[in-house]
């Protein structure tokens, strides 16, 4: 009111004659000088901002020590122990196949079936040549016997005795050399049919009627009913740990539910060339009859690999210029510990040093603290979505009106009196 009255008091009375542009000039510096004036007793007039703490809301953990189980999980296919390849002992052409895939089979069993023709007269040949030679041998006994006799009447020498009894002894090797050969051609005929060698089930067939296969080549598979196994392949980094592995369990894709036991049956000694990755053989212990040969199965192992470790998930972690740290709650506010990380373990880190037992961790919200922030922990963590949404509003909220009071100035009432003159009029 004051400073009203005093601008009124310094402004020089209204005058309908024309001024000179000095005055104005004059008055103009006034006007500038008071309004200034008045501008800085206002500001000093005001209430100071006040500052609005920031306390942000956190979920915490307590940090737990305990038994740490790396778990690993690989896909196979199940497979029979023992697969056997059968194919034919001779060449021939394949003339008849008495088996499907899928088909179950039992010992001796047919198979497929050669052209056995040319087989056939091979064995005739065989035969012929045995007549041969025991027709020759008959007659080398017969020469033998005379001249044994003639040797007795001393009309021989003993010489050409001991010729004759060469010449037979040679033709009944040449009877036992075609009997022989006429039992193996007796043999090769009856290789013309495959038969199966064990009792199973068909689970390929690698040859067609019409088609010349060459001796020991595989035309059909026949796996056994006994043992069943998953086959997987282990990286080369997890063989040794694995290997050792005693809890071994198996699911099948189609059944999940299903778990059953397993054991490590064999590890390959060399990786495969296009996987890099060494086959592995696990065995099923007592499978029900639902597991079927060709199954998509899984494979778990689960290996303890230390005790009274701590573990904290990953967004617990705070990463600073490749230092690895932890906010630490400690009344109420926060601090930056750096830990030492041992490794993952699944979803959740292994932290080998730099926090204990019991101590208050922030899990959520890392990258937005700083140290020495108060904070609120939340107190529910099945509430974790619901808190963390009213955080967020409550915290956009207070944002806003530290905004608000910030940017905002105080705005003075000016109360005006009229002086005596203007009120007479």
């Amino acid at each position: 009111m004051l400073a009203i009255n005093f601008m009124r008091k310094a402004l020089p009375p209204r005058s309908p004659s024309p001024r000179s542009s000095k005055q104005q000039n004059s008055r103009g510096i006034k006007t500038i000088a008071l309004t200034a004036a008045i501008a800085t007793l206002l500001t000093a007039c005001s209430k100071p901002i006040e500052k609005v703490e920031d306390i942000r809301p956190v979920r915490v953990m307590k940090l737990q020590t305990g038994n740490v189980n790396a778990a690993f999980e690989f896909s196979g296919e199940v497979r029979p122990r023992i697969e056997s390849r059968l194919g034919f002992r001779v060449n021939g052409k394949i003339a008849s196949r008495n088996v499907e895939v899928g088909m179950l089979v039992k010992r001796g069993q047919l198979l497929m079936q050669l052209d056995p023709q040319d087989l056939q007269l091979a064995q005739v040949q065989g035969q012929a040549a045995l007549r041969s030679a025991k027709s020759n041998r008959d007659l080398a006994l017969a020469e033998r016997k005379r001249y044994q006799e003639l040797r007795e009447k001393n009309f021989v020498s003993q010489a050409v005795l001991d010729g004759k009894e060469t010449a037979y002894l040679a033709a009944q090797a040449v009877v036992e050399q075609a009997q022989a050969g006429l039992q193996a051609q007796s043999n090769q005929a009856s290789y013309a049919v495959l038969a199966s060698n064990t009792e199973g089930v068909v689970t390929g067939i690698d040859a067609e009627v019409g088609q010349v296969v060459a001796a020991g080549t595989p035309v059909v598979r026949v796996a056994q009913l006994g043992e069943k196994e998953v086959t997987i392949g282990i990286p080369e980094n997890k063989v040794d740990l694995l290997g050792k592995s005693k809890n071994v369990q198996i699911r099948l894709w189609a059944n999940q539910e299903l778990v059953m036991a397993g054991k490590i049956r064999e590890i390959a000694p060399v990786a495969d060339p296009a996987t890099r990755t060494y086959a592995a053989k696990v065995t099923l212990l007592n499978p029900p009859a639902e597991v079927k040969l060709g199954m998509t199965a899984y494979v778990s192992f689960v290996n303890e690999i230390g005790t009274n470790m701590i573990k904290v998930p990953l967004n617990a972690l705070y990463q600073e210029k490749s230092v690895t740290s932890l906010w630490v709650v400690e009344n109420e506010t926060v601090k930056l510990v750096p830990v030492v990380v041992a490794g993952p373990s699944g979803n959740e880190m292994l932290i080998a040093k730099g926090v204990a037992a019991g101590q208050l961790v922030v899990t959520a919200g890392v990258n937005l603290l700083k140290p020495g922030q108060k904070v609120k922990i939340l107190p529910d963590v099945a509430r974790s979505a619901v808190v963390k949404g009213d955080s967020l509003a409550s915290g956009m909220a207070a944002a806003a009106r530290s905004a608000n009071s910030a940017n905002s100035v105080t705005k003075p009432v000016i109360e005006t009196k009229p002086d005596a003159k203007e009120a007479g009029k």
